[in-house]
């Protein structure tokens, strides 16, 4: 049976709609009916009526009525449903036949037009005889008709009409052609939707009066039949939800048919296509579980009803179908909202379906020899229908022999492909990486039995990598047994080399025989010669293969193949490594590269050559076996031993500093005079599976035997891709003598001391001083360094004092002299450069040493407070004459300011402190920073003479940013209260707009504090006036208590927040409830200014 045979009628896939035949219309002349037939059918929305339309002649002939059978007595049904039924009620018969006349009501030859009128509706109903069609007649008129009861003729006229045409008078519509046809037309439409139902609901009652006249002896047949025909006519109603339980009652009455040979195909084709309208609705109406449990129901009913074993591949041909359109179903149900998850999606069921699919393909093979066997079938086919259509689905013409003959012609690989790529595009969008895989395996093995080496080789590869990854090297011999066969029969020399490769590796689940024969095809392949023959290869292709072979071998002379064979497991392992992380520049750079090989036979290779970040050194890296240095057995891999070959080479000096690191590693098979083929190892070497096999090892307790000094354990050797090349180490000592720490503005003396302890002389000595860069910027403006401490140092003098010549090294002293006119911890560096001569294995290289020694914002008219911090960092006792304090003329003081730390002593590590009480006027509009003054403090050691002069450090204060407010708040409330006791709060509230501010208070309830007072209250304040709030607060803990937050809000200024105005209550509302005598340690800085409210 061919596979079109399983596809699905359209008429039982399509959405089952009322069909109404529209007569009277002549679209292709008339542009007045054109017009109406465009509103029917063109541009039609989801919200309209479900109705089929189609223009019909009015003589059209309507499928005969058969003649109604009044006893089922002695009648036998021939099969289930008829292959037209479906298509005939559908398409062919319609639940309603529209007339479309034009007559207006004032027509002055009305009584001709109502005759001819009457006419036109006895034909349709003659051509309808038997069946239960509703006729229904529109009159097109030109205008647009009154309202009802208004219109006396048109009342009269169309009673004589409905009397004419023998018609009830909801068959009578008017159309009148006007602007608003569409409206019209939805109208008529709702109408006819009306008369189809009553039509629907009319065939449902007719096919269930049947039933009494049916016995179950006989007649199991018509059971099944009229519970699918109710169904269908139950669709074509839109009545789903009736439709659904008559399609559950004709599927259970299906199962309940006694089955055997001649019947089992019919019972499997109706209970599909039962089935998948129950599937159908259930995903309609969004109840995705019992779709699934109806498809798994039926599958299991219907899985074992095979038939005759040469017919297996029939079932097997249905079976893949079912679970086709199951997963369709589902597809379709997730595009329109339907949410799927990852265990529960179409791709199992695509994937189910190829998998019968190719089921039916063994099954096929194995009945019919092969594809090219041959039965012999006489042609032409004495059991061919004349139309070629049976009478009822399922039944078949007896022609197994035709079926048997063609089977391999019908089954498609590109059917069974295409189901994959379905499943494989559903697993992919629901993130199932390990299914994709395997459907990707299958696809690949599809194309390869239809020969499309191509298209399998591509996808085996891509899912080699995953395989690789999570080591399932079981699967992954498998896959690349396959690619292996498609390379060969493409003669792809690189990918063939490459998949031999890994299969005789040690990932490779291959007896020992079919990896030396594997080998050995390789070795072929070197010497340009073709290899033999993959096993299980078609023989026709093997033929084409040889033919590639052989002309791929005469344009092979010198072809230079590279693999790169980081991301597989080939049967060579390669690691990459220096002997330290870093080498001083006058010690050569070592560099080991171990090799292993894990093949059957000894793998002899022509040329090693290791790559560097700096090719200059790549000249020194190179084993060849045409050059002196390597013996011809260490050119030879010998299986299971570990060979090490080892490079030296002494870096450059212009490298001091810079990292050499490993790109590559490459070995050369193969010679000049057939092919040569590199392996290339990116970095240090390793393969996919070397990574969790060094894992494995580390965690390995296994003792390992003692091995022979010249031989390596392969697992102890790590990858080591990177090394450092460092400057020589100096052989010079550098020693700072001076007594810290360093004062204010005063000239500080450090003595650097450079001694040598060079063998030879060494040249061009320079000496670097100063501020070590990379500290705060402001610390190389306040810090100057000089050579001459004779001299005051200036803004002139740097920080930093570079690359000062110092000629020859001999022991010698320099004096620094450092300036530092602000306080705080500073980084000097002291950095001594040289040359010097040396030889390394008998290079001269010039190698330069060196030495390192590490020596915010206010309001307006509201007071705040300015507080300094004077810590004394000085080791010596330190004298404080005075203070003053400048301010600005944007400043003013609340009250006269006078020195507060006036002749004060400080010893190290004290501090004192000064506060001040400051205000800021009204500045300009637009004005945001203004500057606050100056600090200035007067000092001198405390053991100075008299006549040394005293030292002025001048402090300028911080800009402070400068805001306005709306309103402002401040509170009166006492220092501390007591538990229990009342507690009055006064919130003083002032408007300093020019507007009426509308203020919403609140209070927040708080676990330490019950209070009294209005907890929500708004209030208008005027311009420039104040508003008290009193509140009477008792404390219920000890302790500091924060008091119930005040929450303020200005209804007609929203974009100050409460927050802003809760700023300026004390200590944020918070008071001390004492149990105890609190005490406040403060810690301050050296010269910190604090604003605070």
């Amino acid at each position: 049976m061919s596979p079109a045979q399983w596809d699905l009628p359209p008429e039982l896939c399509c959405r089952p709609m009322a069909f109404v035949a529209l007569t009277g219309l002549d679209v292709v002349y008339n542009a007045v009916h054109r017009a109406i037939w465009d509103a029917f059918c063109a541009n039609r929305r989801a919200d309209r009526v479900p109705i089929s339309f189609k223009v019909l002649p009015g003589d059209h002939e309507y499928p005969k009525c058969r003649t109604k059978r009044t006893s089922y007595e002695w009648y036998i049904p021939k099969g289930i449903l008829k292959t037209g039924w479906m298509n005939k009620h559908l398409n062919l018969v319609p639940a309603l036949v529209v007339l479309f006349y034009e007559l207006d009501w004032d027509e002055p030859q009305w009584k001709e037009k109502q005759s001819e009128c009457a006419t036109k509706v006895e034909i349709v109903r003659t051509s309808l005889q038997g069946r239960n069609t509703k006729v229904a007649v529109v009159l097109i008129q030109k205008k647009t008709p009154l309202p009802p009861g208004e219109d006396v003729m048109a009342s009269e006229r169309a009673a004589a009409l409905c009397n004419a045409c023998d018609l009830s008078g909801k068959s009578l519509f008017v159309l009148p052609h006007t602007d608003h046809l569409v409206g019209y037309i939805i109208r008529l439409e709702n109408a006819f939707y009306e008369h189809a139902q009553t039509y629907y609901y009319t065939e449902i009652r007719r096919v269930k009066s049947h039933k009494e006249f049916l016995n179950k002896t006989t007649h199991q047949l018509l059971f099944v039949r009229h519970q699918f025909k109710t169904a269908f006519f139950s669709e074509l109603k839109q009545d789903t939800q009736n439709a659904l339980k008559y399609y559950r009652a004709a599927y259970s009455l299906i199962h309940e048919l006694r089955t055997h040979e001649t019947n089992i195909l019919e019972i499997k084709t109706m209970a599909g296509f039962i089935n998948y309208k129950i599937c159908r609705l259930c995903f309609q109406h969004n109840t995705p579980l019992d779709a699934i449990a109806q498809f798994r129901k039926h599958i299991d009913l219907c899985k074992k009803k095979i038939g005759s074993a040469e017919l297996a591949f029939e079932h097997a041909a249905w079976m893949s179908k079912q679970f086709q359109y199951f997963g369709d179903l589902f597809d379709e149900a997730i595009k329109l909202g339907l949410t799927a998850i990852q265990t529960q999606n179409p791709g199992f069921y695509y994937q189910q379906a190829a998998h019968y699919a190719q089921e039916r393909k063994r099954l096929a093979f194995q009945l019919c020899g092969g594809p090219e066997a041959n039965l012999g079938y006489p042609a032409p086919d004495p059991l061919e229908t004349p139309t070629g259509i049976l009478d009822f689905y399922g039944q078949r013409a007896w022609r197994q022999g035709h079926q048997i003959s063609t089977c391999f012609k019908l089954v498609s690989q590109e059917l069974i492909i295409a189901l994959l790529s379905n499943a494989v595009a559903q697993f992919k969008k629901y993130k199932c990486p390990r299914m994709k895989s395997r459907l990707m395996v299958q696809m690949g093995e599809e194309y390869y039995h239809t020969k499309d080496y191509a298209k399998a080789l591509k996808l085996l590869d891509y899912v080699m990598c995953d395989y690789r990854t999570e080591r399932w090297w079981g699967l992954l011999t498998s896959i690349l047994g396959t690619a292996l066969r498609c390379s060969y029969l493409m003669a792809q020399v690189k990918d063939y080399v490459s998949y031999s490769m890994e299969l005789v590796g040690r990932a490779s689940m291959l007896r020992e025989d079919q990896k030396s024969r594997i080998q050995k095809n390789v070795a072929k392949v070197l010497k340009n010669e073709p290899p033999e023959a993959e096993p299980d290869c078609d023989p026709s292709a093997v033929k084409a293969a040889q033919a590639l072979w052989n002309e791929r071998g005469s344009q092979a002379s010198g072809e230079d193949l590279i693999l790169e064979v980081q991301d597989s497991v080939p049967f060579v392992q390669c690691k990459a490594r220096f002997l330290h992380p870093s080498f001083h520049l006058d010690v050569p750079v070592q560099l080991h590269v171990f090799l292993l090989t894990d093949s059957p036979h000894p793998v002899r290779f022509s040329k090693l050559c290791v790559s560097l970040s700096n090719q200059d050194y790549n000249q020194y890296c190179v084993v060849d076996s045409l050059g002196q240095a390597p013996a011809q057995e260490d050119m030879c891999l010998v299986p299971g031993r570990t060979h090490r070959y080892s490079f030296r080479f002494v870096a450059r000096p212009e490298d001091v500093g810079k990292k050499i690191e490993i790109t590559g590693v490459d070995l050369m098979l193969g010679s000049e005079n057939g092919r040569c083929i590199f392996l290339n190892w990116r970095g240090g070497g390793g393969d996919a599976a070397s990574s969790h096999e060094a894992l494995q090892a580390t965690r390995s307790f296994k003792r390992r035997g003692r091995l022979p000094e010249n031989e390596v354990d392969w697992d102890t050797v790590s990858i080591q891709a990177s090394t450092m090349i460092i400057s020589r180490v100096p052989r010079i000592s550098v020693q700072l003598h001076h007594e810290p720490p360093a004062l204010n503005n005063e000239m500080y003396c450090m003595m650097v001391t450079i001694q040598s302890h060079e063998d030879i002389v060494a040249r061009d000595l320079k000496l670097t001083a100063g501020l070590k860069p990379g500290q705060d910027a402001n610390l190389s403006h306040t810090t100057h360094v000089t050579l001459d401490g004779s001299k005051m140092c200036d803004d002139s003098h740097r920080a930093l004092l570079p690359d000062i010549p110092m000629g020859d090294l001999q022991p010698q002293e320099k004096p620094l002299s450092i300036r530092c006119s602000t306080t705080g911890p500073r980084i000097f560096l002291v950095h001594v450069a040289y040359t010097v001569d040396t030889c390394i294995e008998g290079r001269d290289i010039v190698c330069k040493c060196h030495k390192f020694e590490h020596l915010e914002h206010v309001f307006v008219d509201v007071p705040f407070l300015l507080m300094t911090d004077i810590l004394s960092m000085s080791p010596w006792p330190l004298h404080l004459v005075t203070s003053e304090l400048q301010l600005a003329p944007t400043m003013a003081a609340v009250d006269q300011p006078a020195s507060q730390v006036e002749e004060v002593v400080l010893q190290t590590g004290e501090s004192a402190s000064e506060c001040f009480c400051l205000t800021c006027p009204p500045v300009h509009h637009g004005t945001t920073g203004v500057a606050s003054g100056q600090y200035v403090m007067s000092w001198k050691r405390k053991s100075a003479n008299a006549t040394i002069p005293v030292v002025n450090t001048v402090i300028t204060l911080p800009h402070v940013a400068v805001e306005t407010i709306p309103l402002y708040v401040h509170a009166d409330l006492p220092s501390f209260g007591r538990v229990r006791e009342s507690l009055p709060v006064k919130y003083h509230i002032q408007n300093r707009t020019a507007i009426v501010q509308e203020v919403e208070m609140s209070v927040e309830p708080s676990d330490a504090f019950m209070f009294s007072g209005l907890k929500q209250v708004r209030l208008r304040i005027l311009p420039g006036t104040e508003q008290d709030m009193l509140y009477n607060f008792y404390p219920l803990m000890a302790g500091y208590q924060m008091l119930p937050l005040l929450n303020i809000n200005l209804l007609r200024l929203p974009a100050v927040s409460g927050q802003l105005l809760r700023r300026f209550l004390p200590s944020l509302q918070s008071i001390y409830v004492p149990q105890y005598k609190p005490v406040y340690i403060t810690q301050v800085a050296a010269c910190r200014v604090s604003f605070y409210y």
